[in-house]
């Protein structure tokens, strides 16, 4: 039986060379290793073999298959190499070579942050909440505290759209501040307002005329600075991890009061100086306090009820701090080696 089996095999060796494409080739496959195939019908009758030769002829058995599979698919690739060089010197296109795969895009990387953040305060009961970028004077400054000579509005320097200065490309979203409270009413009100803002700056390597920000508020009964920190502290420690921590410093803002900046510890030396953070220890990261009484009377809240505190900060300064980015102009020059990365 042994030579039988050796039979069996070089007849399938020189079929399967002899192959002249897959079909060929594949019949020569079903008419030996097939379920009824001439070497599987010889196997399988090992048990009218006296038992002494049956280890014999399965091993025998076992490398004729195995023999015959490798010549199979040399002879496959063989033919399927001919296939393709015959086609690229007859055909423009082949329709059944593979496609190269397709480079998928994805959200821009600020687009991401600004997702991430909004996450971050929904889990906590915040909504979001959108305003106009074009805006009227009372919105974007008289209601919050900044009356026309304020001090505060040479600092903006705004991009006013008429010449009567009533309307402006929006400086910042606190101005949905306001919006937001004459919209959902009496308090508890609890909103994030994210989107674009404008300001005639020089650009550099921390300054646009045009960025992102994300606006922050919250009125309640009895809310307090230390309410306000705790939000800065879970908001930092969501983004950069449990050992980064928070700290405040007396600022003015004329919608706040007090007015605080915030800054976040250096994830690279943890507040013991280095080149990231200019040896301070500490990244600034925006500003905030407790909303002003005014504020709240122009948005129709009782400051003797109710307290509120509101915070600020451009996405860019985010993604810049998560991503160790050290100029903002790349976000915005479509360099795609860049936006790869995100």
């Amino acid at each position: 039986m042994i030579n039988r089996v050796e039979e069996l095999k070089e007849a399938a060796l020189s079929a399967a060379a002899a192959a002249g494409d897959e079909a060929a080739l594949e019949d020569v496959r079903v008419a030996y290793l097939g379920r009824k195939g001439r070497l599987t019908e010889v196997l399988s009758n090992l048990g009218g073999v006296p038992a002494a030769e049956r280890p014999a002829i399965g091993q025998a058995g076992n490398r004729a298959k195995q023999e015959i599979g490798a010549a199979i698919a040399e002879r496959a690739g063989f033919l399927s190499d001919s296939r393709l060089e015959a086609l690229a010197e007859t055909e423009a296109i082949d329709i059944t070579f593979p496609a190269p795969p397709l480079r998928r895009g994805h959200a821009h990387v600020l687009s991401q942050v600004r997702r991430q953040l909004e996450v971050i305060f929904e889990r906590i009961g915040y909504s979001v909440e959108e305003g106009p970028e074009i805006e009227t004077d009372w919105y974007n400054f008289e209601a919050l505290n900044l009356p026309k000579g304020h001090a505060s509005r040479d600092v903006q320097d705004s991009f006013f759209l008429d010449p009567g200065e009533e309307t402006v490309l929006r400086t910042h979203t606190s101005n949905v501040q306001i919006r937001g409270m004459e919209r959902i009413g009496q308090p508890p009100i609890y909103i994030v307002a994210p989107g674009r803002v404008y300001r005639r700056e020089n650009l550099d390597a921390t300054h646009l005329a045009g960025f992102m920000q994300l606006e922050g508020l919250a009125v309640d009964q009895g809310l307090t600075v230390g309410d306000l920190k705790g939000t800065l502290l879970y908001l930092v420690q969501s983004l950069f991890g449990p050992q980064r921590q928070v700290r405040m410093r007396p600022h003015h803002f004329g919608y706040t009061e007090p007015s605080f900046e915030f800054d976040t510890i250096c994830g690279r030396c943890l507040g013991k100086g280095c080149r990231s953070c200019g040896q301070e220890g500490w990244l600034e990261t925006g500003g905030c306090g407790m909303v002003h009484p005014q504020v709240l009377r122009n948005g129709g809240i009782d400051p003797e009820r109710y307290t509120g505190y509101a915070w600020g900060f451009g996405i860019e300064r985010i993604a810049m701090l998560e991503y160790d980015v050290e100029d903002l102009r790349l976000f915005y020059e479509n360099d795609l080696r860049f936006n790869r990365q995100f």
